[in-house]
């Protein structure tokens, strides 16, 4: 016998939902679980070799805020795909988050977020941009008041952050970790 769910009760839908689902265990026992569910995300790290630096996001989180007065995190680009497309959408997120034109997309891993409560699995990727990929000055979609702060940063000091414990938000974590073991060359000498 395996898992099986039994029934599925909406709770609350908008931009994500919030269900309660009753499973029955291999043994037979019922089980209720809250998920909240809002599809796949995609994020990306994106960094100018020749100069050694990357471009992040600054923004207002209501959770971190919320939990430890925490006003903004400092983020990888990232955002929801639409599509099924993950590359689509990262190169969607990036113009629209930071002005940047990406093209050639390194792919890292596809991950759930918090799969205890979240249904999100998030594609992530590095990718490699030069001067002229700076197309527009980015910031969000002002109608989904994102009110997005760019942040220009050598690698060097992402690393620091990093070994530091400053690094706070987990997809990040990730990808400057996966872009330090991929090209340690990136963050010698700065």
């Amino acid at each position: 016998m395996k898992y099986e769910i039994i029934r599925t009760e909406t709770k609350y839908e908008g931009w994500t939902r919030f269900l309660v689902v009753s499973v029955r265990s291999p043994d037979g026992a019922l089980l209720e679980r809250e998920i909240e569910d809002h599809g796949p995300a995609v994020a990306v790290l994106a960094y100018e070799p020749g100069r050694k630096a990357a471009i992040l996001v600054r923004q207002f989180r209501a959770p971190a805020f919320f939990s430890l007065g925490q006003e903004h995190t400092l983020e990888a680009i990232a955002g929801m795909i639409d599509d099924k497309d993950s590359i689509a959408a990262a190169q969607r997120e990036a113009l629209e988050e930071v002005g940047l034109h990406l093209r050639a997309l390194e792919y890292v891993a596809t991950v759930w977020c918090s799969p205890g409560i979240s249904t999100e699995r998030i594609t992530l990727f590095l990718a490699a941009y030069g001067p002229a990929d700076r197309v527009a000055t980015g910031g969000g979609v002002a109608t989904e008041q994102e009110n997005i702060e760019v942040v220009e940063m050598q690698l060097g000091e992402l690393a620091r952050l990093m070994d530091a414990g400053e690094l706070v938000d987990m997809k990040t974590l990730v990808l400057v970790q996966a872009l330090k073991l991929r090209h340690p060359e990136l963050f010698v000498g700065d």
